[in-house]
């Protein structure tokens, strides 16, 4: 038997949350000797604190932990558990680090008030371009509500895609309009040659935009907001008026989501 203090370096817990994990009844020692008060563990009491540590880390508290492993659930079913509950903080921290790029985000526009881009901003004909395009709605024009949207729609449409032997002959095209219920309509489209429409895969024809202002954004789309306002500044300091959403088409998209290169194209008229 180990005492006490040896439980705890070979645990790597502190004497104190072994005492409380006592007066709890959540590992209660091997042994106590009668006359000293001094409490002895056995190596197999380690597989338990195993799991208290385990569990406790990943957000249950003692008295969950306690109801889990009372249950008697096997190895399997606890793995099984834990993988769950770290996919699920997996997703939160994920959030968290977006959540931040978008801050930066109105950090960095905040900061460029009253610099307005000079030579960023093009205006071209953008010519009509087929599509296979996958759509879903979102419940607002905000990266937060985008992202989780378009992903998913463009992952699925590569799948599609592949299964119906259509090869991408371009970039992707990303473009947006109001919903009836005052949401926004996603469009997640990739350019193609030719394809039949199959499901709700569909193939159609973006039409010519006669005069499009745009900007090239560097970087994760979460973070595309000061690029768009820049945009949206010169648009009115030039006399024109945008017309609907800006298309995104994705020029570089490498595994590194800061190292996208993205233009956003705006249909404009003479204010």
């Amino acid at each position: 038997m180990f005492t006490i203090g040896d439980f705890a370096r070979h645990g790597r817990v502190s004497i104190r949350m072994l005492r409380h994990y006592d007066a709890t009844g959540l590992l209660r020692p091997a042994h106590v000797d009668p006359f000293t008060g001094y409490r002895h563990y056995t190596a197999a009491q380690l597989a338990r604190l195993n799991r208290i540590i385990a569990l406790k880390d990943l957000g249950f508290t003692l008295q969950q932990v306690g109801e889990i492993l009372d249950g008697a659930l096997d190895a399997g079913e606890l793995r099984g558990m834990l993988r769950l509950r770290r996919a699920e903080l997996e997703a939160a921290v994920a959030e968290s680090a977006a959540r931040l790029v978008r801050v930066e985000a109105r950090l960095r526009a905040i900061e460029r008030e009253g610099h307005m881009p000079t030579d960023d901003v093009v205006i071209k004909r953008i010519p009509a371009v087929r599509v296979a395009e996958l759509t879903a709605v979102a419940d607002g024009y905000e990266p937060e509500h985008i992202s989780p949207v378009i992903q998913p729609l463009y992952h699925e449409l590569f799948q599609r895609l592949e299964a119906a032997g259509v090869r991408p002959t371009g970039p992707g095209v990303a473009y947006y309009e109001d919903a009836a219920d005052g949401r926004i309509t996603v469009h997640a489209a990739i350019e193609v040659a030719d394809g039949p429409a199959s499901g709700d895969l569909e193939v159609r024809d973006l039409p010519v935009i006669i005069e499009a202002a745009t900007i090239v954004h560097r970087g994760s789309m979460d973070a595309v907001m000061p690029t768009g306002q820049a945009l949206a500044e010169w648009i009115d300091a030039n006399g024109y008026r945008a017309v609907g959403y800006a298309r995104e088409v994705s020029l570089e998209c490498p595994e590194n989501r800061d190292d996208w290169v993205t233009e956003l194209q705006v249909a404009v008229t003479r204010a």
